[in-house]
């Protein structure tokens, strides 16, 4: 899977700008601030049709223009693609595949598939387990839509019981309207925890490798989901999720949202067996949260046969040398977009550089 060509108009502080793109390393060099990063933001966005830093698409429009254009070419296995995407300055996108408007967001992903690593990726080990589970979010999401469309399903009922239990408090036949809520919530979210489990006894076992050869056979990387719903072997997800949010309903009621289920799940890392969500150093953090990016190439690789573009958002500064030479050899046949103020490494790349938001020939 190849990202050929990108053309940008008015995003971010660009007015107009295009390059091209080799099938092996990519290097935008330029010094900060200058537009590196909302390059890589642009395909990330084609990718996943939404942006890896600001919820407010407004953001994406360079200040004064009504409207920004993202336009991309990629390449797959058996062919090519064109994804375009508008965005005005109210917020409203539109988005085109091959010429033909896309109505779902599901029907997007998995046509560019990215794995996207910048030095906010290390909140991945160490912080709250928000960050955990959309790091699993975004992986599935693109991996299967079977997923993807399950968690659309899930929040859109996790909101709407929420809702329910701050507007309804104390009122006559609320518990009637929560079951009603509850068991699609359980259904939706059985197939979250169901594919959680499993994609995480796959990444368990690439990104323990990976980590054991960056720690020089130090420590042993172990990976489990972490959650409440799994109280017996024997019974169904979704039957152990249904009774589990009637045992907690009083409690949800007190506290006027959901307190258990998957939207509260998350994936524990632990080292030579000790959990490092509540210790690890920051050498430590970078090298677990560089094997789990790495690992997530291989199951793209397994789950699609292709591997997925490598986005990497100036993440070499954060690695010592011999880190940055196994990021590069681990990732050698994939495509890579990496941005940096310089680049002094010995591997050949087909070399961008950015000024003020300008391509430089």
């Amino acid at each position: 899977m190849l990202v050929k060509n990108i053309s940008i108009k008015n995003f971010r502080n660009y007015s107009v700008a295009k390059t091209d793109f080799s099938p092996n390393l990519n290097v935008l060099v330029g010094e900060n601030a200058v537009g590196k990063t909302n390059m890589l933001e642009a395909i990330y966005l084609a990718g996943l049709g939404r942006s890896p830093r600001t919820s407010k698409e407004k953001e994406l429009v360079k200040n004064g223009e009504e409207r920004a254009l993202v336009y991309i070419t990629i390449e797959k296995k058996f062919r090519s693609h064109k994804i375009e995407i508008q965005i005005d300055n109210q917020s409203k996108k539109k988005v085109f595949l091959d010429g033909i408007p896309v109505l779902r967001m599901g029907e997007l992903l998995g046509v560019l598939n990215v794995v996207y690593f910048s030095p906010d990726e290390m909140k991945l080990v160490k912080e709250a387990p928000e960050n955990r589970r959309r790091f699993l979010d975004i992986s599935l999401s693109q991996q299967q839509r079977v997923y993807f469309f399950a968690l659309s399903k899930y929040n859109k009922v996790l909101k709407q019981r929420n809702n329910l239990l701050k507007t309804s408090f104390g009122k006559e036949g609320l518990d009637e309207m929560l079951d009603i809520w509850d068991v699609q919530l359980a259904e939706n979210g059985a197939v979250i925890i169901e594919k959680r489990i499993e994609y995480i006894e796959k990444l368990k076992k690439s990104a323990e490798k990976i980590h054991y050869k960056m720690s020089e056979g130090k420590e042993m990387l172990e990976l489990e989901y972490d959650t409440d719903t799994l109280v017996g072997k024997d019974e169904e997800i979704a039957a152990c999720l249904l009774k589990n949010l009637k045992k907690t309903r009083e409690k949800d009621k007190k506290l006027l949202y959901t307190t258990i289920g998957p939207h509260r799940d998350d994936m524990k890392i632990i080292i030579n067996g000790t959990d490092v969500r509540k210790f690890a150093s920051q050498g430590q953090q970078r090298t677990t949260a560089l094997a789990l990016k790495l690992g997530e190439m291989e199951l793209f690789k397994e789950e699609t046969g292709e591997l997925p573009v490598l986005i990497l958002d100036d993440v070499l500064s954060e690695l010592d040398e011999s880190r940055q030479r196994l990021l590069l050899e681990s990732t050698a046949d994939a495509q890579i977009l990496l941005s940096c103020t310089e680049y002094n490494l010995k591997n050949p790349a087909n070399v961008i550089r950015i000024v003020n938001g300008t391509i430089v020939e």
